[in-house]
């Protein structure tokens, strides 16, 4: 059960579509500046930042299991 709920969590992690929505005001202010170029690069700077806190958290249940299976 821990392992399937683990799974999916990763999947949904994986999917970045969910990662796009953001303020609505700030997403349409964005989009009509210059053409909505600064609009999309807001957004993937935004993925950006956002991608450091989840591989931190990765990282350190990586080295968590790792350590539960060394014990073992």
């Amino acid at each position: 059960m821990k392992y399937s709920s683990l799974i999916f969590m990763s999947i949904l992690l994986l999917f970045p579509c969910l990662s796009f929505a953001q303020c609505s005001m700030c997403k349409a202010v964005a989009e009509t500046a210059n053409g909505g170029g600064f609009g999309a690069g807001l957004n993937y700077g935004i993925l950006y930042l956002m991608i450091f806190p989840y591989l931190i958290i990765a990282g350190i249940s990586y080295k968590l299991y790792r350590s539960k299976k060394l014990s073992k």
